[in-house]
C-alpha cells in the first residue's frame, strides 16, 4: 500500500480489454491520446454508417465535424475531429466499468449487458452535434428558431433509432433504451434517478451529478493536446481509484486536488481556446453567414429528422462559398472576409464585478447603441456585435469542492465514523492505506477500539445489512481468537442527516475565492467604428456598474485602424 505514485497509477488499457475479449474479432485503431483502441463487432455496425460518419460526399467525412469548431483557425493543430473524440470516449467507458467490476462486480453486479451498454453510450454520445461544435446548438439556432427546444443530446438519441432502423441492426431494444438515457444524463431530458437500476453506470458517460466523467477526461486531455497548451490533469489516478458507494460514483478523499485540476484545466481550456478572443470573432462571423444563408438553404429545416441532419456538417461553408447563387452574397462575402482574416475588430472586454454576476443579464448590441455618445458616428446595432462569456468550474459561482460530511440514514446499532467527504453530489471516501485486511473503501467504518493496531485507523466495511459485518467478523478472529463482537461494534443509535461544510481554508490557500467569470465582450464588424463602438461601451460600464470595469482603455492604435 503507500503512497501511490505515477508508476503504481498506470495502467494499459489493452491488457484489460485483452483479459475479457478475444480480439482476433475486433478492429483495431492506434489513436494518439490513448493508443491502441479494440472494437468489437456491434459497435463497428454503429462507426461503418454514413451517419456516424457523416460522409455527405466522397471527401467529406465526420472527420469534418471538428471538435473544437473554428479553434483551429487560431490553433492550427485544432483539427480532431468529433470522430476521434468519440472512439476515446468509447475505450474510457470501457475502461471505467471493467475496472468497477474487477474491483466490485460480485457486490455491484455488473455483467455483459450493463459493459455493452456504457460503451456504446460512449461511442454514441456525440453523434447529434451540429456543425462547428456547440456553436450551432447555442449561437445559430437560437437566432433562426426563437424559442426551439432542441439539444445535440436529443438528437443523438435520436440518430441512434435511425441508424438501428435503416441499417437493421440485430441489437435488444432494452440496451438501446438504456444507450440512450444514458447519453442523457447530464441535459435537462434525463429520466429522474429514483427510476434507474445501477445508477452508478450513468455517471460514466454523461455525469449529471457533479460532471466528472470520461468524456471531460478525454477532450481535456484530446484538446490540451492539439492546441499545444500542455495539460497535468492525469485522469488515470482518478480512474484507478474510483469506487461505488450508495449507487454513485466515489473519489479518494485524498485526490480532492487532482478534481479540483480537472474542473480548473477545463476552465483554463475555455478561457485560452475555446473563447480567445480571435475564435470568437471568427464564430460570430459564421453565425452571421450562416443566419443569412439559411432562408435560402434552410439549413435549420436539418433538424427536423435525422435522415437530413446526418448530412449537415462543417462543409456547409464550402457550400455557401462555391455556390454562383446571388442570394448566398452577403453569406459568400462574410466566409471570403473570414477567409482573408479581415475578421470582426475586438474593441474591448470586462469582467463582470463579482458582486453582480448573479443578477446579470446578457448584454446586447441594443445596450452598446444606446450608450453612444452623441456627437461623432453614428452607430446603429447591425455594427455591433457582443458576446457574453461565462467561465467557470461547471458548479456556476460555487466552489466545487465545497463538501460535506453527510451521514444519510446508516444502520442504527452502529458507531459510524464520517468517513464520506464529499462536494455537493460528489462524493469521496477514506481510504485506510496501512493495511488490506478486507475492503478498505467504504461510506462506513466501524470502531475497532480494543486493538491498538487498529487506533487511529479506519477500516472500511460497504453499506450491507448489519448480518454481512458479522461475517466479516468471523474472517478476522482468525488473526485475532480473542477478537468479541462488542469489540468490533459499539451499539448505539445514530441515525443523522447532519451535513457540514468544511471551510475553504481548511482545505488550500492557492484554490480561488472566486469560481465563475463572466465577461462581456464588445467587436466592431466595421474597422472604422472601433473607436465609436469602444467609447460607447466605456459609457455602458459607467452607466450600469458606476466604473469602467474593463482592465485597460482601448489601444490607440487599434481606434484607428481602418
Amino acid at each position: 500500500m503507500g503512497a501511490f505514485s505515477n508508476e503504481e497509477l498506470s495502467f494499459s488499457s489493452n491488457f484489460n480489454f485483452a483479459s475479457s475479449q478475444d480480439l482476433r474479432l475486433s478492429k483495431q485503431i492506434h489513436d494518439n491520446v490513448h493508443g491502441n483502441i479494440y472494437i468489437d463487432p456491434l459497435y463497428l455496425k454503429f462507426i461503418d454508417t454514413e451517419q456516424f460518419q457523416r460522409q455527405v460526399y466522397l471527401s467529406c467525412t465526420l472527420r469534418d465535424l471538428k471538435q473544437l469548431g473554428v479553434a483551429h483557425m487560431v490553433y492550427p493543430g485544432a483539427v480532431h475531429s468529433r470522430f476521434e473524440h468519440s472512439l476515446g470516449v468509447y475505450w474510457l467507458a470501457n475502461e471505467a466499468v471493467h475496472k468497477l467490476k474487477t474491483h466490485q462486480g460480485m457486490e455491484l453486479g455488473i455483467d455483459h449487458f450493463d459493459i455493452q451498454t456504457v460503451k456504446l453510450a460512449g461511442l454514441l454520445h456525440d453523434i447529434g452535434h451540429g456543425p462547428f461544435s456547440h456553436l450551432f446548438e447555442r449561437e445559430f439556432l437560437p437566432q433562426v428558431r426563437n424559442g426551439l427546444d432542441w439539444s445535440h443530446e436529443q438528437m443523438s438519441v435520436d440518430m441512434i433509432d435511425h441508424i438501428v432502423d435503416e441499417r437493421h441492426i440485430d441489437i435488444d431494444s432494452g440496451t438501446i433504451k438504456k444507450v440512450k438515457d444514458m447519453i442523457l444524463a447530464s441535459s435537462k431530458f434525463t429520466l429522474t434517478k429514483s427510476s434507474r437500476e445501477k445508477q452508478f453506470l450513468y455517471d460514466i458517460v454523461a455525469n449529471g451529478r457533479n460532471g466528472i466523467d470520461v468524456d471531460k477526461f478525454d477532450y481535456i486531455v484530446r484538446d490540451s493536446r492539439a492546441c499545444a497548451v500542455g495539460c497535468n490533469f492525469q485522469f488515470e489516478r482518478l480512474m484507478e481509484t474510483m469506487r461505488v458507494l450508495g449507487d454513485e460514483i466515489c473519489y479518494r478523499a485524498k485526490d480532492y486536488l487532482t478534481i479540483h485540476k480537472l474542473f480548473a484545466t477545463r476552465a483554463d481550456l475555455h478561457r485560452t481556446i475555446y473563447t480567445h478572443a480571435k475564435v470568437k470573432a471568427i464564430e460570430l462571423m459564421i453565425v452571421d453567414a450562416l443566419v443569412k444563408a439559411n432562408d435560402y438553404l434552410h439549413i435549420s429545416s436539418h433538424i427536423e429528422h435525422p435522415s437530413q441532419y446526418w448530412k449537415l456538417d462543417d462543409t456547409i461553408l464550402k457550400t455557401i462559398e462555391t455556390a454562383p447563387d446571388p442570394e448566398l452574397k452577403e453569406s459568400r462575402d462574410l466566409i471570403l472576409r473570414v477567409r482573408r482574416r479581415d475578421l470582426y475588430q475586438f474593441c474591448n472586454e470586462y469582467a463582470v464585478p463579482r458582486d453582480k454576476i448573479e443578477h446579470f443579464k446578457d448584454v446586447t448590441a441594443h445596450d452598446i447603441v444606446c450608450s453612444q455618445k452623441s456627437s461623432g458616428e453614428i452607430l446603429n446595432e447591425e455594427d455591433v456585435a457582443v458576446t457574453n462569456v461565462r467561465i467557470d468550474l461547471t458548479r456556476g459561482r460555487h466552489n466545487p469542492l465545497e463538501r460535506f460530511v453527510k451521514m444519510g440514514h446508516p444502520m442504527q446499532f452502529l458507531h459510524l465514523h464520517r468517513t464520506s467527504l464529499s462536494i455537493p453530489l460528489l462524493h469521496f471516501y477514506h481510504h485506510s492505506e496501512p493495511f488490506n485486511l478486507f475492503s478498505l473503501y467504504a461510506g462506513w467504518t466501524c470502531c475497532l477500539c480494543q486493538y491498538p493496531f487498529f487506533q487511529g485507523t479506519d477500516y472500511g466495511f460497504y453499506k450491507f445489512e448489519h448480518q454481512n459485518l458479522f461475517n466479516y467478523f468471523s474472517g478476522l478472529r482468525f488473526i485475532f481468537p480473542d477478537l468479541t463482537p462488542n469489540d468490533l461494534i459499539e451499539i448505539k443509535d445514530y441515525e443523522s442527516d447532519e451535513k457540514f461544510s468544511i471551510p475553504d481554508d481548511r482545505i488550500s490557500h492557492l484554490l480561488p475565492s472566486s469560481y465563475q467569470d463572466m465577461i462581456v465582450r464588445v467587436y466592431s464588424k466595421k474597422a472604422h467604428l472601433v473607436e465609436a463602438i469602444s467609447d460607447a461601451f466605456e459609457n455602458f460600464q459607467l452607466k450600469t456598474y458606476g466604473i469602467k470595469a474593463q482592465v485597460h482603455a482601448t489601444p490607440e492604435k487599434k481606434k484607428r485602424r481602418v
